[in-house]
């Protein structure tokens, strides 16, 4: 299979995207618009027939005072990772991004390794002797996955020590999901452990009404979002930013992003942002106010977002980041200790990797992430 790599268009790129069951959120051209501190650019990989088979959004990142860049494929590119001949679709990219002054090259390739469902996360759990995920035998292994790494180690690519916790990488290694492909809802309620259901419940019992936002709503979501902020000592985006990103998401698909609250007697409590392409749905930001926490606003969100999800034909819905850490005494811990309960599966992805096309400034950018 002979195959050749060429710029293309957007709606080339928008179109290949949407002939595919699912893809990764920061693999649609739009993405780009959301980053715009970046330059970006719209590959495509052909076939000898002239198809496009493949295709991948470039974010490049000028260093400062010379002109070159960092290349980023956040969880892309978007190609058949399995293929025998791996090299022949990465070689012509590496060339390329060469040829546009790219010194270092970043991607995530969408290739699940390990899952572990619920009930094999929580036996590591209750077991003092695990600390981390990674010692909980996983309950599906994808064997393909392993050879996808050794090919990539083959041909250079390098991956960063994170200490395992798998936030050394840009997007996250570690993602909690509900599969939804052949189940009814009964069963995925069924999934979800007694104290879930039980919060379900008591919303609604409660009167928690949940509701979908649009733009003019998002000085809410922002206001929830920073007190969120403050309590779990993180730096907030901009309201700009989201703005930003349900204009040009939202002008690429109608329903690429939604924004959904719970309400308690007309008060906001709690707020997410949720992102589709295809088949595969996210829950990307949470936001919740420090008061009426004991109507369960939270869970009663994630149930609805969870049903509409299902009801767009969705086969996965995806809770994003969790670290791989079991240890109860970790502040990360609370993260999957949430999305357990919700009887889904702790999915580990091979991770990103690196290619450096020059390996002085690709050390020199290492130090200074590093020192940041």
């Amino acid at each position: 299979m002979s195959l050749t790599l060429r710029t293309i268009s957007r709606e080339q790129h928008l179109a290949y995207i949407q002939s595919l069951p699912a893809a990764s959120h920061c693999q649609v051209p739009a993405w780009a618009d959301v980053k715009t501190e970046w330059r970006s650019e719209n590959l495509g990989w052909f076939d000898k027939d002239g198809t496009l088979v493949g295709a991948g959004l470039v974010l490049y990142r000028q260093l400062p005072k010379i002109k070159r860049y960092l290349a980023y494929l956040p969880e892309g590119p978007v190609i058949n990772w399995y293929a025998p001949n791996l090299d022949e679709w990465l070689q012509p990219m590496l060339a390329h991004l060469k040829n546009q002054g790219a010194f270092s090259v970043k991607m995530g390739p969408p290739v699940v390794i390990r899952r572990w469902d619920a009930a094999a996360i929580k036996s590591g759990i209750q077991d003092p002797d695990v600390k981390r995920l990674r010692d909980v035998e996983a309950s599906h292994i994808e064997p393909r996955a392993f050879e996808v790494s050794d090919r990539l180690r083959k041909m250079g690519w390098q991956q960063g020590e994170d200490g395992g916790a798998g936030f050394g990488d840009v997007q996250p290694r570690y993602v909690f999901q509900v599969p939804l492909a052949n189940r009814s809802l009964d069963d995925v309620l069924k999934g979800f452990n007694q104290l879930w259901r039980r919060n379900i419940k008591k919303a609604e019992k409660a009167g928690v009404e949940v509701v979908q936002g649009g733009y003019e709503d998002l000085a809410e979501w922002q206001r929830l979002y920073e007190i969120t902020a403050v309590r779990d000592r993180f730096r907030p985006r901009p309201l700009s930013y989201f703005q930003r990103m349900w204009t040009v998401l939202n002008n690429e698909d109608p329903n690429r992003m939604r924004l959904y609250f719970a309400r308690h007697n007309g008060v906001n409590l709690s707020a997410a942002t949720m992102l589709v392409v295809g088949g595969h749905v996210w829950y990307s930001y949470g936001a919740s106010d420090n008061i009426g926490r004991e109507v369960r606003p939270s869970n009663a969100m994630q149930w609805r977002m969870l049903r509409d999800a299902y009801a767009m034909g969705a086969t996965v819905y995806d809770l994003r980041g969790i670290s791989d850490s079991l240890d109860e005494t970790d502040h990360l811990f609370g993260l999957i200790q949430f999305k357990v309960g919700t009887g889904g599966e702790a999915v580990e992805y091979i991770g990103e990797w690196d290619f450096p096309l020059n390996k002085l400034l690709h050390k020199a950018l290492d130090m200074y992430m590093s020192r940041r």
